[in-house]
């Protein structure tokens, strides 16, 4: 099942129907760790709506309330080499060669919800950043005790220049207005994420692709409840949180984003995020 969020509700997806659920608090209505089955009983005692194109095309919201966003780094071998190389002039690639190697994940805050933005709505590129790239990821909606209940499509936007100076800069390549979207829904099984599934990035300019890649979920060295289990270690989310698991798609050094690009990211089982560079 997905569920996303409206101006008018929460629209639930299941199977070719969709039901929408009006009264509800968005923040209380996902930090459920029961959230599958109180949305299967939710749907069994409504009838399907007819309008549900009319409600996504003009009421769809990212799905996110007064949650946090935090990230993780170098969580696939090519974010690994990309880390390394564009850090190596300042001396920090090892840092990143050993995080991946390490017991202790690298995670980071990532953004507050005013900062991120929804489906079809502009991220941003820094004015002070020559090197900027989406990165697509995986992102878990967590509840306030630690347990995932949802998957949706994150874009962790970067500015590959600033970072790639001095690691220490990290807060301010990765956390600023603009800097991060998610959506478009949140799916919601009662089974793990398939591992198989496919993350794709396309990116377009002018109509035309200027960037292809995929990568799989598969290839994370990290398991998300792994990640998890370590963002919750002395951290609390009265709301629950999301949490972005890192990106296996790292364009080349010679790309970065210019303004009035479309970003479109794909999921398995989740959809397709667009967003447009401002």
């Amino acid at each position: 099942m997905k569920i996303y969020k409206l101006k008018s509700g929460i629209l639930v997806e299941s199977g070719e129907k969709h039901y929408l659920l009006e009264n509800y608090v968005w923040d209380h209505f996902i930090n459920d760790d029961s959230l599958y089955q109180k949305i299967k009983s939710l749907v069994q005692k409504k009838e399907p709506v007819e309008n549900s194109l009319i409600l996504l095309q003009n009421g769809l919201q990212a799905p996110i309330g007064n949650q946090e966003i935090w990230a993780s780094g170098v969580t696939y071998f090519n974010s690994k080499l990309a880390r390394q190389e564009e850090s190596e002039a300042a001396g920090g690639g090892d840092f990143y060669a050993r995080v991946y190697v390490a017991e202790r994940p690298e995670l980071f805050f990532k953004s507050t919800p005013h900062r991120c933005v929804g489906p079809g709505e502009k991220v941003r590129i820094r004015k002070d950043s020559t090197w900027n790239v989406p990165e697509p990821e995986l992102t878990l909606l967590l509840t306030s005790s630690g347990k995932i209940v949802g998957y949706t499509i994150g874009n962790d936007m970067s500015s590959r220049s600033i970072e790639g100076e001095n690691p220490l800069y990290l807060p301010q390549a990765k956390t600023y207005d603009g800097c991060a979207s998610i959506g478009p829904g949140i799916y919601v099984s009662e089974w793990p994420f398939p591992t198989d599934s496919e993350i794709h990035l396309l990116i377009n300019r002018g109509g035309e692709a200027v960037f292809e890649g995929k990568t799989s979920v598969a290839q994370m060295k990290r398991s998300p409840e792994e990640l998890a289990g370590w963002l919750f270690r002395e951290l609390s989310f009265p709301q629950g949180c999301l949490l972005m698991t890192g990106t296996g798609i790292v364009p080349t050094k010679d790309f970065t984003l210019e303004p009035g690009d479309e970003i479109r990211i794909t999921i398995d089982k989740i959809g397709t995020l667009t967003n447009w560079v401002d």
